[in-house]
């Protein structure tokens, strides 16, 4: 099994303040993401993503994010072994200290 790239949070933070077009992909639950989201995230929950396949392009990469790295891990297994380009955010939002956004 291949190896899954990551990302850090700081690493993320920079690419989003450089400008970066990211696709960044929230999987964690609604009440979860009711406490702030990283601006520009879509939010599909992780036990939705086989059923969304189709809202995913093979040409680019995702970077998936959860509460502490662990869901998005796998979410970045599934996907990567679907054909899609992943990162993961380790950490996930516990180590986030930039900005969120609350919908």
């Amino acid at each position: 099994m291949e190896d899954i790239k990551t990302i850090t949070p700081q690493e993320l933070e920079e690419k989003i303040e450089a400008g970066e077009k990211l696709e960044i992909v929230d999987v964690r639950e609604d009440e979860e993401v009711q406490h702030g989201m990283i601006e520009g995230a879509k939010h599909i929950r992780m036990g939705d993503i086989p059923e969304k396949l189709d809202h995913f392009d093979k040409d680019k990469e995702y970077i998936f994010v959860c509460r502490s790295g662990n869901r998005s891990n796998n979410v970045c297994h599934y996907m990567q072994d679907q054909g899609y380009k992943v990162r993961n955010m380790v950490g996930g939002m516990l180590n986030w200290t930039g900005e969120v956004i609350v919908k």
